[in-house]
């Protein structure tokens, strides 16, 4: 009977096996901890900084910026609102999504 080594699950990030000593646990799936980024800035994340979306993992503010509520009247007061969308991050997403995208006359 010829050697079978183990099934190790992949990075979802370089697609390459996980062993136990580098693995991060994260959304259900194993990541090496130098993939282990945020995915718009790049900081090394841990379990208290993660956040996942969609198999993506950010860190918390930059989840916040670009899945988060926008516009006026959110955030910590008058004084701390940010019309940052993300931009400089390479954030597409940030767009107003509550725009109207077609006329209804009559409504």
């Amino acid at each position: 009977m010829p050697f079978k080594p183990p099934q190790v699950e992949k990075c979802p990030k370089c697609d390459k096996s996980v062993y136990a000593a580098e693995e991060r646990l994260a959304g259900g799936r194993k990541w090496h901890s130098f993939c282990f980024k945020c995915g718009l800035c790049n900081k090394g994340l841990d379990s208290h900084t993660v956040a996942v979306h969609s198999e993506q993992v950010y860190c918390k503010n930059c989840h916040a910026k670009k899945f988060g509520p926008k516009g006026f009247g959110f955030g910590q007061g008058g004084g701390a609102l940010s019309m940052e969308t993300g931009k400089q991050f390479g954030n597409k997403e940030a767009e107003m999504s509550n725009k109207p995208t077609t006329y209804a006359p009559g409504n």
